[in-house]
């Protein structure tokens, strides 16, 4: 378990796939915006799940997030495409919306880049979210990322081509 100050982040369980089904991936508007992939309809405890618990890789690392005030599941954080020869890795995040807002997402962040730079060695974080999405861009930036650049109509959502921000993070700017 990796704790913060506001929410620890531990291994994905069964019992909290339903949870993020219902609350995240059921929340369409929010979903396309935060996943190049497109929404498809699913069962809530289908195998297929974006949620669902898997083995371990070392292209991914797949938390659950866990307030501490109340201890209930307060959503997802991952790192993916984790690449150990060039020791970089892409961060994502979503919460449940009763979480969204009360900083949790700056301590999340927080959180993962520790693990991310202390634990597995990596030099480079990098954050790819849709440009209008002015809540990851406040914390990512109050959690010492960088605003890269824009990559423009990179993203298919709501019948549109909407632009990407690109935020970046190197261990030797990560203060902890």
């Amino acid at each position: 378990m990796l704790r913060g100050s506001k929410a620890y982040l531990r291994a994905r369980m069964a019992s909290d796939v339903p949870i993020l089904q219902e609350q995240l991936y059921e929340d369409i508007a929010t979903r396309v915006r935060a996943d190049n992939r497109p929404w498809r309809p699913m069962t809530r405890d289908a195998a297929s799940s974006p949620y669902a618990v898997a083995d371990p890789t070392d292209e991914a690392a797949v938390f659950s997030v866990v307030d501490i005030a109340t201890g209930e599941l307060a959503g997802e954080a991952l790192l993916w495409g984790i690449d150990l020869h060039n020791r970089n890795a892409h961060l994502g995040l979503a919460l449940l919306p009763r979480f969204r807002g009360q900083g949790v997402s700056i301590d999340v962040l927080a959180v993962l880049s520790g693990y991310a730079f202390n634990v597995l060695g990596l030099n480079r974080l990098q954050i790819e979210t849709d440009a209008e999405n002015t809540a990851m861009l406040r914390a990512a930036d109050r959690a010492g990322f960088i605003h890269e650049g824009i990559r423009r109509n990179a993203n298919w959502a709501d019948g549109a081509f909407r632009d990407e921000a690109v935020l970046g993070l190197l261990a030797g700017e990560w203060v902890m």
